[in-house]
């Protein structure tokens, strides 16, 4: 699979009922362990003291992440996300590239 790194932004609409906006977060938790479960959400962290979240998500192509992965999200109808798909840096400390 190949690696996106994903900023997510959610904005509510005005005027929707708090009650439903509380049913969607509750399933977009359950969604989320599903996906990471699946192999699709690797890592999701929340920059300090902002309303939105970056996360390392895989898939086969861009494609299948936006239909099958993020559009499975039930917040997705009011999210907007900025996706940058991503490769291993032959420098990257955590990766096999690197040599002593």
């Amino acid at each position: 699979m190949k690696e996106f790194l994903v900023e997510l932004t959610t904005a509510v609409p005005e005027g929707t009922d708090p009650a439903e906006v509380d049913r969607r977060r509750a399933a977009e938790a359950v969604r989320a362990r599903e996906l990471t479960a699946a192999g699709h959400l690797a890592r999701l962290w929340r920059p300090v003291g902002e309303l939105r979240s970056i996360g390392l998500w895989r898939a086969a192509d861009e494609a299948e992440l936006h239909q099958k992965v993020l559009g499975t999200l039930p917040l997705w109808p009011w999210m907007t996300a900025v996706v940058t798909a991503v490769q291993p840096h032959p420098n990257d400390p955590g990766g096999a590239g690197v040599t002593g």
